[in-house]
């Protein structure tokens, strides 16, 4: 989808005679930036390594939003103890018992009232599992994105238009531009202004 409007065109700085596909093109750019595949509110699943000693991972798509009548973002957690890697071995007296009961490899569900959630930083902290060991892997459902496309977006999603009409090489009649050429360009089409304005919204572990 664009993330302009038609009606909105002008308003942003854009001609009478702008296609939609030069907007069509502008927000696939903007996507694959970002890293990801929507910027509006849309459902992630991420399957994440706790390190040694902690108990919290940073989700990689802001801003946290929750979809329909969810009132939180995250829409389930499990976590599991799995194998522990070369120098993860925290006590080797509970990962005997541990493997005994058959625990590693087993995935739980974690109340979502148990779990903290930081919305601004994306961080999420979990309790610690009834043998006092530290989980090492967890699975995070959740959902991220925009409800309504904020000015700053829909500027950005503008300004590579502009720099993309600009651009001799790409100022040609046509319907339907190639995808291979806008990439090729994708570079001097993201300037440095529409990279601060997509900061936000750019992924932040994934890629």
């Amino acid at each position: 989808m664009g993330y302009l409007d038609p009606t909105e065109y002008v308003e942003y700085g854009l001609t009478t005679e702008t296609t939609d596909d030069w907007v069509t093109m502008a927000s696939a750019l903007i996507e694959a930036h970002c890293r990801r595949p929507s910027l509006l509110v849309t459902q992630y699943v991420e399957r994440m390594r706790l390190t040694a000693d902690s108990q919290s991972v940073r989700l990689s798509y802001l801003p946290l939003n929750s979809l329909g009548a969810a009132t939180s973002p995250l829409v389930s957690v499990k976590v599991r103890y799995g194998r522990p890697r070369r120098g993860e071995l925290q006590d080797p007296m509970l990962a005997q018992v541990a493997w005994a009961f058959s625990i590693p490899g087993s995935w739980s569900a974690l109340d979502l009232t148990h779990i903290d959630l930081n919305t601004a930083t994306g961080e999420v902290t979990f309790p610690m599992n009834v043998l006092g060991m530290s989980y090492n892997e967890v699975e995070v459902t959740y959902t991220a994105g925009v409800a309504i496309i904020p000015a700053a977006l829909k500027v950005a999603c503008a300004q590579i238009v502009k720099n993309a009409q600009a651009t001799p090489a790409m100022n040609v009649k046509g319907s339907k531009m190639d995808t291979l050429q806008m990439q090729y360009f994708s570079g001097s089409l993201i300037d440095a202004n529409v990279q601060r304005m997509l900061a936000p919204f750019v992924a932040q572990r994934i890629g």
